[in-house]
């Protein structure tokens, strides 16, 4: 009996390519990207436990009022996680930007990780 053969698209393999090469602890947690056409959500996950530690995302930023373009809501989404990694006392972080490029909105939020004094 043939087996049945799963393909995997383009964006999967860069995302299992780029993830593989990453692992986030409780010191240094992995700060994952996930990428909408309207809104961004970002969280830092302890791939030791399997536990998220914290999560921000535009979406509640955006509801019930303009915030600005999309690249300034990543960013104000990006300054709310770092205020939740140092209420948690951790100071560095791993980027996983997954499937996406190192571009725009992604870039934004490793920017503004920088500035808020996260480790990237």
């Amino acid at each position: 009996m043939p087996t049945i053969k799963h393909n995997l698209t383009i964006q999967q393999k860069r995302k299992m390519r780029v993830r593989s090469k990453l692992h986030g602890t409780a010191a240094r947690p992995r700060v994952t990207v996930d990428r909408s056409n309207k809104y961004i959500f970002i969280q830092a996950v302890n791939d030791d436990t399997g536990v998220t530690l914290a999560s921000a995302g535009d979406k509640a930023l955006r509801d019930g009022k303009k915030a600005g373009t999309k690249t300034e809501t990543a960013a104000q989404a990006a300054a709310v996680l770092a205020e939740a990694l140092k209420k948690q006392k951790i100071s560095a972080v791993v980027f996983d930007r997954g499937q996406y490029k190192y571009h725009g909105r992604v870039s934004k939020v490793a920017e503004t990780l920088r500035e808020k004094g996260i480790e990237v």
